[in-house]
């Protein structure tokens, strides 16, 4: 069966030597406990638990699934020993407040602890995930009460938590909602109406599941202006404490999904569940974008995870597997043939597996350490410092979610490419990959609505351009420092031209748009995926100029490592960063292309 290796050299490298966090860490309200000796163990028993635990169960999990019996979703076998050893070990409350039981580290270990968790077994990680957003949603908009009553038991993981957003007739569309909240004499709201698509909506792992559901107040405005948001859970809270008397909301099925099988994805039924409001009437949309931006990076995980794991796979079958002659000659003359290793072509799909991971991999670090920052005004009260870091992490999510997801799969694919035939078959493990990674793009948003939201409302309508402005700064900035040094000259020009191209194409989308609307959304996916190609070459030369260095003056890791570091970049910016060009040209191509069918033209056979 193959298995998971943490890559804990690539995490320490850019924890230490690309992005300075220990450094980073000084600065923060919340990072005195986060000394390099601290992370380091983190990092090396979250691998270990991840290789050990959790990865033996990532097939067996999907051949099992989970099952509804008697009302009650029953998990894969192992899965309930796995999170008990989880929650034992403290893992859940990695980065919650001392206060309510946590350990009070950083925002950021919490994500390189759900990266390797969800690499080794996303459906599993999808449980503790979730929880990880009803957590930060009481964090921030819970009263004194609620905080005092679900915090602490899902810190430690006993209690875990769900996102009810979607229901049969409403997706993205959330103005569309119609589950109801009837206000009751003592203060809580009896809530009524199905939500679907639920991810870890009921299971056996914990003693109780606390709903995060968007519900309507009586005589509330239409749209999104009319949502509320609650806390629902599973089983009401005892006067000590304990679980009580079981709430009137229940699972009425499971999804049949084409991966992460193992994670249950439920139908919810709520018949006058018993609810607490969680923050004002009538904002609820608001305070669950908390749930949802964190469940937004997250995913973008997803894209990282798999296309690793897939990587890692697939590499060790290229080293293994013989298959005619390289065409630059006998490689290996004792054996029948050469390992599939020796071919451009194979080359190509392992290069391109590892650019992705490795740059989507240091994307979500350099993103990483803003969260932090946030976190932290949130800890002080300095809600400058909230606003200013929100904005700035705000911009990025959208392209960390849609761009990191896109390739995702396409790493995925690739992986399983490489193994031919045998790639199709289950035994291997790179077909489940594919199906697993497939719902990345689709869930928290789709990749045309991250596009949309990152065009259409951060870089338009909120700043007119500036979010783009200020990032592009940041990068040029770098670019040119990095002139005088040869090595690095070619990227740094080359980010130069991409800085100023990606001004001039967020202007001209502007201009065009007030002409004709439907240009933002026709530009909206491509203006991603330029977007993603060019912040990952950004974060890719800031790894080569470490890389180059490292060499000269030595570092924490071998000359090796630094080399492939190099060649990595230098493949990405030759092999990879051509592609935002095609997407340059296809962001300013008129929306009447698009357009200019009727439906009935859009459908005719001719």
């Amino acid at each position: 069966m193959p298995t998971y290796k943490a890559p804990l050299r690539d995490m320490k490298f850019l924890l230490n030597e690309v992005f300075d966090y220990p450094g980073h860490y000084q600065t923060l309200s919340t990072g005195a406990n986060a000394t390099p000796d601290i992370v380091e163990a983190v990092l090396n028993e979250c691998g270990r638990f991840c290789e050990e635990v959790l990865s033996p169960l990532y097939q067996s999990g999907d051949e099992e699934g989970c099952r509804l019996q008697d009302g009650e979703v029953k998990t894969p076998k192992g899965f309930k020993d796995a999170y008990q050893q989880y929650a034992s070990g403290g893992w859940q409350g990695l980065s919650a407040p001392e206060e309510f039981g946590g350990q009070g580290l950083p925002a950021s270990m919490g994500l390189f602890k759900q990266e390797m968790m969800g690499t080794a077994n996303w459906s599993f990680s999808m449980y503790p995930g979730l929880s990880l957003g009803a957590m930060n949603t009481l964090f921030l908009h819970g009263s004194d009460e609620q905080q005092q009553t679900f915090l602490a038991p899902l810190v430690d993981g006993r209690w875990s938590g769900t996102m009810c957003l979607t229901e049969p007739q409403c997706g993205t569309d959330l103005g569309q909602v119609s589950t109801k909240a009837e206000p009751q004499a003592d203060g809580s709201y009896l809530l009524t109406g199905t939500k679907i698509f639920i991810s870890s909506g009921d299971h056996d792992l914990t003693e109780n599941i606390v709903h995060i559901v968007l519900a309507r107040l009586p005589e509330a405005p239409k749209g999104t202006r009319g949502i509320s948001l609650f806390i629902v859970p599973k089983f009401l809270p005892g006067p000590d404490g304990a679980v009580g008397e079981r709430n009137a909301v229940s699972c009425g099925g499971l999804e049949q999904k084409m991966g992460i099988k193992a994670s249950a994805t439920c139908v919810l039924n709520f018949d006058n569940a018993r609810g607490y409001l969680i923050g004002p009437e009538n904002q609820g949309l608001e305070c669950m974008f908390t749930f949802m931006n964190t469940a937004r990076i997250g995913t973008a995980l997803q894209g990282v995870g798999p296309t690793e794991l897939s990587y890692q796979w697939a590499l060790d079958y290229a080293r293994e597997r013989r298959s005619m002659r390289a065409l630059s000659g006998k490689k290996e003359p004792e054996q029948v043939a050469d390992a599939l290793i020796h071919h451009a072509d194979v080359r190509r799909m392992l290069m391109t597996q590892k650019a992705i991971a490795e740059g989507g991999r240091a994307m979500l670090y350099y993103a990483a350490r803003l969260a932090d920052h946030m976190v932290d005004g949130h800890v002080r009260g300095d809600q400058e410092a909230v606003d200013k870091y929100d904005d700035k992490l705000g911009f990025l999510t959208p392209i960390l979610k849609g761009f990191l997801t896109e390739l995702g799969n396409e790493a995925a694919n690739l992986g399983m490419q490489v193994f031919g035939g045998h790639g199709y078959i289950r035994e291997h493990g790179m077909e489940q990959i594919v199906r697993d990674t497939r719902i990345a793009t689709l869930y928290e948003g789709t990749t045309g609505i991250q596009a949309l939201d990152l065009l259409g409302r951060k870089v338009l309508l909120m700043t007119r351009g500036g979010a783009v402005r200020e990032f592009t700064l940041k990068i040029a900035n770098f670019a040119r420092k990095q002139l005088g040094n040869s090595q690095l000259r070619p990227m740094a020009l080359e980010l130069l031209k991409l800085s100023g191209q990606w001004n001039l194409l967020t202007m001209r989308i502007l201009l065009a748009a007030r002409k004709d609307r439907d240009v933002v959304s026709a530009a909206a996916n491509d203006f991603l995926m330029y977007s993603g190609y060019v912040t990952m070459a950004y974060i890719w030369a800031r790894q080569a100029s470490v890389a180059i260095r490292k060499l000269d003056t030595g570092g924490d890791e071998s000359e090796a490592f630094y080399r492939a570091k190099l060649a990595t970049a230098e493949f990405y910016y030759q092999r990879l960063l051509p592609r935002a060009q095609a997407h340059a040209s296809g962001m300013l191509a008129p929306a009447d292309s698009l357009m200019r069918l009727t439906p009935d033209e859009l459908a005719s056979t001719g």
